[in-house]
């Protein structure tokens, strides 16, 4: 299918789900509470399930959290038509538990545990399975793959417990969100959707600021602190050998919310970081380099003799780069809120969005060690400390407009990433800037989105967006470098 029939597919599903309000589904009785709440403990879940057709992608992959490749950043395995049942297009489906206990003196205790889950394949999301599940295999036979923070840990959302106190602040411990994803889960027009969003899909491009492991810090404190319209908050991770930050790292917040307006700038420094890439036999030309039996219970990396493999990886290593990353990151909206009520019209609200990152990524300050392991006990099997000869730049930038009107709501969003020109293991960028992979390259998205909301629980979305990839971006594709995805699904939180 062309471009052309796969708009008029997404204006299909907008279409049913006006009939769906027409006949009166808006006005069904929900069977749920407001709230799963006992003795101040509260469950909490999205399941996001739907269908999804795209020009250029992979198979579905049930350990992968997108499910699928939606957007062609990085989806260098994306090549044909796909036409499939999905899941997580608009949001990460979900189960957890949270508290709220007051203390006193108003103190109150609070924590949360919670996991991102596959419900088309009941898995528990796990990126770095799906690379694995890929060893061996051409990109021609790749299903879907990447790089991610949630690598099959019991809890690969959220793990903290802290204390609150309004005259005082919020202090948290544990696994939580970075800084950075804090920020642009406020400020993305597509609320970081993995299909309408280029930072909601891809942590590299902005949570990770340039590493998409580390969207989320294990053994971490936060601080935050709210006075007047003002607001700023502190973060700081100890580096561990089993994390995907190894090495001590630190952020700070500031913002301001005035009325309608509001703004938010981070600063973030990223020490020892992993970022998994393909398996060992992984190549751009469609054939494997050798057979790739990995040997259970092995750390070993796979070694070669020109393209001869020697030895066999274990099945739970990966292919890994270890860099610092520095980002600073600014982002506001201005919502315009046009009530409702004259004449008997509905509420209606119009909320403009635009941000910027700027993310630079050098080798790590410590050297990462073969045989430790990063997040989810996966064991670095091969790695590179000096991959960086000079900075990698990522400059980030997006915008976008979301108009609510009762239970509607309509949203488009640009998003673009450009990517310097740097030496890459003492190799300049020679090729004038085409497809060498340190070459200077970018990345642009646009999305459309329409939901449909017909209770606090329940709704319905349908949207498409397009993507493409250019210059050093570009390199080790095996097929097209622009994909168009429509995705149309329902969406439960409870």
């Amino acid at each position: 299918m062309n471009r052309t029939l796969v708009c008029a597919l997404a204006l299909a599903g907008v279409v049913g789900s006006a009939q769906a309000a027409d006949l009166g589904l808006d006005g069904m009785k929900d069977p749920l509470p407001d709230t799963l709440t006992f003795k101040g403990v509260t469950i909490y879940g999205t399941i996001d399930v739907g269908y999804a057709y795209q020009s250029n992608g992979a198979p579905f992959s049930g350990a992968m959290y997108t499910g699928l490749d939606y957007n062609m950043y990085g989806s260098k395995q994306n090549r044909q038509v796909i036409s499939t049942l999905t899941n997580n297009a608009l949001s990460q489906s979900q189960v957890g538990v949270k508290f709220e206990e007051s203390l006193g003196m108003g103190f109150v205790a609070i924590g949360k545990l919670d996991t991102g889950f596959n419900p088309a394949s009941g898995e528990i999301g796990d990126e770095c399975a799906s690379i694995i599940r890929n060893n061996g295999k051409p990109f021609t036979q790749a299903s879907s793959s990447g790089d991610g923070s949630r690598c099959g840990q019991a809890f690969n959302g959220q793990a903290y417990a802290g204390l609150s106190n309004a005259a005082y602040g919020t202090l948290t411990i544990g696994r939580q969100n970075s800084l950075d994803l804090d920020l642009m889960n406020n400020y993305d027009p597509m609320g970081m959707s993995y299909s309408m969003s280029l930072i909601g899909w891809s942590g590299g491009a902005g949570p990770g600021i340039g590493m998409t492991e580390t969207a989320r810090w294990d053994n971490s404190l936060k601080y935050i602190y709210q006075y007047g319209p003002a607001h700023a908050a502190f973060m700081f991770a100890s580096g561990s050998g089993d994390d995907s930050l190894q090495g001590n790292s630190y952020a700070g917040n500031i913002g301001v919310t005035w009325k309608g307006f509001s703004i938010d700038a981070v600063y973030t420094k990223e020490v020892d970081g992993v970022y998994a890439t393909a398996p060992y036999s992984y190549t751009a030309t469609g054939t494997t380099v050798a057979t790739a039996t990995c040997v259970s219970g092995s750390s070993a990396p796979a070694t070669y003799s020109g393209s001869t493999q020697l030895t066999n990886p274990g099945c739970n290593t990966l292919s890994v780069t270890g860099a610092d990353s520095e980002a600073w990151t600014v982002a506001g909206k201005y919502v315009f809120d046009f009530g409702g009520g004259y004449k008997d019209l509905p509420s209606s609200k119009l909320t403009l969005f635009a941000g910027y990152q700027h993310a630079e990524l050098s080798n790590p300050d410590n050297p990462l060690n073969l045989g430790s392991t990063t997040i989810g006990g996966y064991i670095i099997g091969l790695v590179s400390n000096t991959y960086y000869t000079t900075h990698r730049v990522n400059q980030t930038e997006w915008g976008g407009l979301k108009y609510e009107l009762d239970a509607w709501a309509f949203t488009g969003a640009y998003y673009h990433l450009d990517q310097n020109s740097y030496v890459l293991s003492g190799t300049a960028c020679t090729h004038g800037g085409s497809t060498a992979k340190n070459c200077s390259g970018d990345t642009n998205t646009a999305s459309f989105l329409v939901d449909y909301t017909f209770t606090k629980h329940f709704d319905i979305y349908s949207g498409v967006s397009w993507s493409e990839v250019d210059g050093g971006l570009v390199n080790g594709y095996i097929g097209a470098h622009d994909n168009t995805t429509w995705v149309s699904g329902l969406r439960l939180k409870f």
